[in-house]
């Protein structure tokens, strides 16, 4: 497995000042239901329906941790519940491209995690939330039914990334963040043709931003589809002020 990152990671200020540009360290490569109409579902619709939620949950992420001000957010409706979503535009921005570029190796199903990695001061990770992804087979099915049954699995994590502050340590102040993905060997090379065709900064991650040592780990949600399987889970520094 290979971990991918940016060469502009880090993205924006702490919560104490209003959010910058980009700038920072790199690390990782920063049911079958019934139906009248059955029919396989595209690799590429798969792709836009996570890419979709991942947008979603980093911008809750960054909301419910207080990595910036509470200023920047405003109430939105996704999966017919209330997220947090922001109206900074060059983190809107930042997060969109990232997303951009990850969609074409969910599509090649070559993505085995998405990592929202918080940072603090020192760039050291103090939590890592990580969505593991598993793209089975797909089957002969009704895509309509499933993508709806799929966006009611979807609602249930965002339920569970607003809440997850109740179980989880205060973070310290300053604190910037970066999107890490953890590939499968091969698609190594799909990554630097994207960064051709694109422009975009991807670099093999350090090792400081992929492993914090002896980390707690906290179960947030599963789900299991004919399109899809996700886990999420947070990892967490013992000791996040020293």
């Amino acid at each position: 497995m290979t971990t991918l990152t940016r060469q502009d990671l880090n993205f924006g200020q702490g919560r104490e000042t209003e959010p910058a540009g980009p700038g920072g360290a790199g690390g990782v490569w920063a049911c079958g239901l019934r139906g009248a109409h059955h029919r396989l579902v595209p690799p590429a619709v798969v792709a836009d329906v996570l890419c979709e939620f991942l947008e979603v949950a980093v911008h809750l992420i960054l909301y419910v941790r207080e990595v910036y001000p509470v200023g920047i957010f405003q109430k939105r409706k996704k999966y017919n519940v209330p997220v947090q979503m922001s109206c900074h535009p060059e983190l809107n921005q930042y997060i969109q491209d990232t997303l951009h570029c990850v969609k074409p190796l969910l599509e090649k199903n070559d993505v085995e995690k998405v990592v929202v990695v918080i940072l603090d001061k020192e760039h050291r990770p103090v939590e890592k939330f990580v969505f593991e992804i598993t793209q089975p087979p797909l089957l002969s099915i009704s895509s309509d039914s499933l993508l709806s049954h799929v966006e009611q699995l979807l609602r249930a994590f965002i339920l569970k990334i607003s809440v997850c502050d109740a179980v989880l340590d205060h973070n310290p102040p300053g604190c910037t963040f970066t999107v890490l993905v953890h590939t499968r060997e091969a698609a190594t090379r799909n990554m630097e043709k994207i960064q051709v065709i694109k422009d975009f900064p991807w670099i093999l991650a350090d090792e400081q931003d992929v492993h914090m040592h002896d980390p707690r780990l906290i179960p947030l949600k599963t789900m299991t589809s004919d399109i899809l399987k996700m886990q999420l889970y947070v990892e967490e520094r013992a000791h996040k002020g020293s």
